[in-house]
């Protein structure tokens, strides 16, 4: 538990300046965020073998890239050039060619260009969404976070059902909707004293984006069950790796962008 404070009180000290700083200085923490998730996700020992260091550099650079590219807040709408998309797509499945199967095949190109768009787009979207105003970054980052909270407690004092048994053991249906209401509530909470008036659409984007974080919460969970390891990477001692904790975030941000363009 010590071990987890720690880690947890260091990251804080690192991050909350560099958020609240944004700018230059936020687009930087992204950028090595996203190199950090980008090792744990190259370094996953089932989902593919060892990629060639030339490839693995080509979709580092691909991604970071992305990340960087058209993140004003006019991006919001233009979304990703196709010419961004077109370049990691040729870098990375074009050299397939040159390469002996069992050492960078089509099957490789795809996860890593799979890899490269979800990295590269996701700390993208942290980008846009921080420069757009930092309560509404802010906002999405509470929900996740205070569901997580819930969630936990929900399912320490209530839990008794088993919501994905396989996936996580720990976590019940309880929890989930402590979790949900949690979330929800300080969501809605935070929305209307910095960002706007209480109203429904507030509320159901609220509640949409509390399930959302938590079903993300699963599909990570999930990645690691299938490659057979506890944590993405140990990074932050007793937290596991940035892919870990930023499991429920990633999916709550991709969604709030999506519900701005629709």
């Amino acid at each position: 538990m010590k071990t987890r404070i720690i880690s947890a009180i260091i990251a804080a000290v690192i991050a909350i300046p560099l958020i609240l700083l944004g700018g230059y200085f936020f687009a930087a923490f992204a950028c090595v965020l996203a190199a950090l998730a980008y090792k744990e996700m190259i370094d996953l020992k089932e989902s593919h073998k060892k990629f060639p260091l030339l490839m693995a550099f080509l979709g580092f650079l691909a991604m970071i890239v992305i990340v960087l590219s058209n993140n004003t807040d006019a991006s919001i709408y233009k979304g990703i050039t196709y010419q961004t998309l077109t370049m990691t797509i040729l870098f990375l499945l074009l050299p397939t060619i040159f390469y002996k199967k069992d050492k960078y095949s089509t099957k490789d190109a795809f996860y890593l260009i799979g890899v490269v768009l979800l990295l590269g787009i996701v700390f993208n979207t942290f980008i846009i969404l921080r420069n757009r105003s930092l309560y509404l970054f802010l906002y999405l980052l509470i929900i996740p976070m205070v569901a997580d909270i819930f969630a936990m407690l929900g399912g320490k004092y209530f839990g008794s059902n088993k919501m994905c048994p396989k996936l996580s053991p720990h976590k019940t249906w309880e929890g989930s909707i402590c979790g949900l209401i949690g979330g929800t509530i300080v969501g809605i909470i935070f929305y209307v004293i910095f960002l706007g008036s209480f109203n429904l659409r507030t509320v159901i984007i609220t509640i949409l984006l509390s399930i959302i974080g938590q079903m993300g919460d699963l599909v990570m969970s999930k990645i690691k069950r299938e490659n057979d390891i506890k944590d993405f990477s140990n990074i932050m001692p007793g937290h596991g790796g940035i892919l870990d904790r930023l499991d429920s975030v990633i999916f709550v941000f991709i969604t709030y962008m999506f519900l701005l363009i629709i």
